[in-house]
This record gives C-alpha cells, structure tokens and sequence, in this order.
C-alpha cells in the first residue's frame, strides 16, 4: 500500500512508470542544477521534460500525493472565462487557466496547484473564491492554444515556419532535401504526427501522397482515420525526415524499404516498424506503431474466456507437436503467440523463435530476426537452430513447403513447434498445409491443434448504451442461449470524450479452437475438404468464432455490428 508521505520517484517506480535507473539519472540532473543555479528544477519537470514518464503519469502520482483533483477534458471550456479580467500573457506565464465560474467561486486548472502567487493573483482580480485544480502539461499547452491561440494548430504554426522558405519549390537536390529534413521545424512536424497517434492509441501511422494532397491517416482500434495532414509541397520532406529516423537511404525512391525507428516518448519506449514504397505521386510510407509496454501478456486480456483458455492451455502443454494460430493480417496472432511463450518460458525449458521482423523482445526467449538480403531464410534459420537443442521453437510464419517441412520435422524429433497460417478459419488450415505439399499422414502425426482469430473493438464503457432487440433477431441468431436472462440485452456504440467519439476503446480476439482429435485425422487422411472438417469439429463441441462473438456481444463487450463485421455464419 502506497503512503502518501512517500516521495514522488518512489511511488512512480512502486506503479511501474518508471525504472530505477531512470529515477537515478533525473536525481544526478536535479542534483547538478542545483550546483549551477540558485532555484532547483523540480523532480517531475525533470522526468517529464527526458521523456521519462507521461504527463498524465505525473499528475495522477501527484494528484495522489498531495490529494489535489485533476481536471478533466470534458471541463475544458469552449470560450476563455475571465477574459476580460485575466490577460493571456499571465495565463501563459503562470501555467494556470480559469475553467468555470460561479457567483462566488472560480475554478483554475494549474499546473501547479501550490503555486500560492497565482492563486492570491486570481482572488485579487475576481475577488471570489479560487478553487485549484491540477492540469497535465501537455492539456495545459492544448488548451491555451485552443481558447488563447492564433486559431491554428500546432502543425499549422509549425507549416508556416518551414513556409517561409521554399514556397513551392520540388526538391530534386538530395543534399538539400536532407538538409531540410533535418531542420528544426521539419523534425518537430514529424514527432507531431508521431505524438497524435500515440495520444489516439493508434497502431499504424499511413502518410499518402497523391496529387494534389498528402494524407495522414491513424489506424485505431483496426480502423483508418483521417487526421490534419501537412501540405502537400512538405511531402518530400517529411518522407525524407521519416527515411533518415529510420536509417533509410533517402536518394532510393524507386525501390521499397523498410525499417525500424526507436524513440522514448511519453515515458514509454515506442518502436516504430517503417515500410516505404514508390507509388504514382511519391513514396507511400507506414509506420506500425510497437509499444514494448502496452502488450498484455495475459490470455484473459486477449479475449479468452474459461473454455477456450482450458482447451488452449492443454494443446499447449502437449509435449510435441505443432499448434498454429491463424487469421488475417492484423488479427493478433503474433501477440497470441507470445503470450502462449510467456506461460512456456520457464528456467527449464529452451526456446528460439524465427521471426521477421522481431517485434518484441522476451527476456529468456533467443529470438532471432530473418534476413533474407544475407540469405538468412526462415528455413536456413530453423535448419541451424533444432541443432541448438530446444524444447519450443516459434517460427513466425509458415510460408512455403519448405518451412512446413522443417516444422513437421521439428515436431517429429520431440519439439513443440508453434506458427502462424494466413487462413479465414480453423479448419482451412489444414487444406493449405496440404496444397503447399506436406504430406497426410505427416499432418496427423504433427499438428495438435489450430486456434483462428479474428479481433473486434470493444465497447467504451463510459457511454454504451443498452437496448432490447425485436425477438425476430434474437430467434434468428440463437442469442437466448448465450444469456439466463428473461429478456436478451445488447449494446451500441454512441461515443464520448474519453473514445474519441468512436463509441468504441481497445480490441480483443474473438477465435475458434480446433483440437486435432482421431475422427478429424481421419477425414484428414480422406482429404476432406474445409467445410468437412469444420462440421465435424463443429460436431465435436467447437465453438466457432461467430458464436463466441455472439456470446461477447450479449455479454456487453462489443456490438453485433463488430461480430458481423469480421466474421460470418456459414
């Protein structure tokens, strides 16, 4: 239990949103301040201004230690109150805004509350009563500029400093081009972009140039949104500066590239995955967002439920055999797929992956990254590591005969050997398994179970609403048998502040499992077709993925619109 006379870098190491050796390097900065100048810079400026922790993470410690409240987005005012009182230029000095007033009372978001100058200074110009509120830093720098500002952005203010030079100019020159991607106001674009799509939860970044315009895109919760772009005169530059970030070479436009860029932003420790590729009007780039802290190691947190976690986990405690997790891209296969290495990772048991690229690093995991230009192959690699002895091997993709065949083989020689397919179910896996050419009998022999997944937003909790589906809906879709109620109820999204209107906040998995039992290896041995296969699984007790979507819509997790719109009833 935290105390609250605990000092400010314990109870962020104590909440995990700060290392020790983060807290260390902070002191030694606070410490030499202190030698060089008369006032010392206080703790949490130090920690925010190194990118060291969130200043949301630093309110909420801070909120927590003296008792102060925080101010909420839905407080922020849509016009300035006191304008004619308060003047901008002590708003902007002090770091306080008034947010609310009442016949005797004024609410100031600060931030920082103990500030008494500012507080008496207020009183003195309202001659009311000054109720403080603490206010994030980076809130405090949105708000001003939305009620005090010029009425542009921020990226229109940063547009109009790199506008002053080079109008309309294309740049040709690669020196020049690298020079001016390495400009000032060209970097501070770029981490903007950067910036918005981490404060939106985004997991992919898409910059497209067309004709007439660039185009920013943030994919939330699986799904595009458009955002402000910059110009499109800057595209060039901007492309550049990314390409540089990420260690690419910026005179190639004619060939696709990819790479990888590492920042600390926000407190956290971010990769960004960069793919370029030349397209009619320039060069398209996206960037997959991977946030080393924001994965969930955890099958509940995926979107297990009881029956599927006790089904999956005696798959996965087989001592041999290949298991497969399949889906479309960006179905959250991968991150399966840690998790199960997670439950495996034990000081006993040997594991190495094959992966490409390696999204995220595992302590006690050997991972190993694929490089195809050094012809380090996914199966060139799987040759070399069965000789390294290990208990689990994680390729990550099966994606030609020759990497099933070193599977099966793998799996036939005692490992555990755990994969990925691109397929639409279960049962279709094992129908693509045999066109790349492995063999019946090896299949039967080796594969113990298939997971498929698909991922669906879930609903915010702060403003679904419920409501009664007409009862032809409910016979329609089996829905009674999901629920003891009398009366079947759903949910829709409606959106608020805190899902960016969305009415939707974070995704889960939805899946079907389909252990490898006799009867199906039998039908596999007769070439069966998918649809074979999956009658007799479904004749086995598997729970298809539409149904478990059903059971996680009546549940209130998501919407029926979600469950129908990845998947379908066959």
């Amino acid at each position: 239990m935290e105390s609250t006379t605990q000092k400010l870098g314990e109870i962020l190491v104590g909440r995990g949103k700060l290392d020790a050796a983060n807290l260390d390097r902070a002191l030694k900065v606070q410490e030499s301040a202190r030698i060089d100048a008369a006032s010392t810079e206080k703790l949490g400026s130090i920690l925010t201004r190194m990118g060291m922790v969130s200043s949301r993470d630093l309110a909420e410690v801070l909120a927590y230690q003296r008792g102060w409240t925080i101010v909420e987005a839905n407080e922020f005012p849509e016009l300035p109150v006191l304008e004619e009182s308060v003047s901008s230029r002590f708003i902007q000095e002090s770091r306080a805004i008034p947010v609310a007033e009442s016949e005797d009372e004024v609410v100031v978001a600060m931030t920082d509350p103990a500030d008494h100058y500012t507080l008496q200074a207020f009183g003195a110009a309202t001659q009311k009563r000054v109720r403080p509120k603490l206010l994030p830093l980076n809130d405090f720098d949105i708000l001003f500029e939305r009620l005090y500002g010029s009425g542009k952005s921020s990226m229109g203010q940063i547009v109009d400093n790199i506008s002053t030079r080079d109008e309309d100019q294309e740049f040709g020159d690669i020196e020049q081009l690298k020079d001016l991607a390495s400009e000032a106001p060209v970097i501070r674009l770029v981490n903007l972009v950067i910036n918005h799509a981490l404060e939106r939860r985004a997991s992919d970044i898409h910059i497209e140039p067309f004709e007439n315009r660039l185009i920013v895109r943030y994919r939330v919760d699986g799904v595009l949104h458009e955002t402000e772009s910059p110009p499109r005169r800057l595209s060039a530059a901007v492309i550049s500066r990314i390409k540089i970030m990420a260690n690419l070479d910026i005179a190639e436009r004619r060939l696709p590239q990819d790479g990888r860029i590492k920042l600390r932003i926000q407190g956290k420790e971010i990769d960004l995955r960069v793919s370029t590729v030349p397209t009619m009007h320039g060069e398209s780039v996206v960037m997959r967002i991977l946030d080393k802290g924001g994965v969930a190691l955890d099958f509940y947190a995926l979107g297990f439920d009881d029956r599927n976690l006790k089904i999956f986990t005696d798959i996965l405690s087989q001592p041999h055999g290949i298991i497969l997790v399949t889906g479309p891209t960006g179905s959250g296969k991968t991150t399966t797929l840690y998790t199960a290495l997670d439950r495996l990772n034990q000081p006993d048991v040997k594991i190495l992956t094959v992966e490409d690229p390696v999204e995220y690093q595992m302590p006690g995991i050997n991972q190993i990254q694929v490089k195809p230009q050094i012809n380090l192959t996914f199966a060139n690699a799987l040759r070399s590591i069965v000789r390294q002895d290990p208990d689990v091997i994680m390729i990550g993709e099966i994606r030609d005969l020759e990497t099933a065949q070193i599977a099966v083989q793998s799996a036939l020689t005692g490992h555990l050997v755990l994969s990925t397919l691109h397929t639409n179910d279960a049962a279709s896996s094992i129908n693509r398994l045999l066109d790349m050419g492995v063999d019946d009998y090896l299949l039967t022999s080796t594969v113990i179970g298939i997971q498929a997944q698909r991922l669906v937003r879930i609903l915010c909790a702060h403003c679904k609403e419920p409501y009664h589906p007409v009862e032809e809906v409910v016979a329609q879709m089996g829905l009674r048998r999901f629920t003891q109620d009398t009366r079947v109820t759903l949910h829709q999204a409606k959106g608020c502040e805190h899902c960016g209107h969305t009415g939707y906040f974070g995704r889960e998995s939805i899946m079907e499992i389909m252990p490898m039992t006799d009867p199906l290896r039998s039908l596999v041995m007769r070439h069966a077709t998918s649809g074979e296969l999956r009658t007799a699984a479904i004749g086995e007790g598997m729970e298809t993925m539409y149904e478990n979507g059903l059971k996680k819509a009546v549940a209130g997790i998501t919407t029926m619109e979600e469950v129908l719109r990845v998947t379908r009833e066959d």
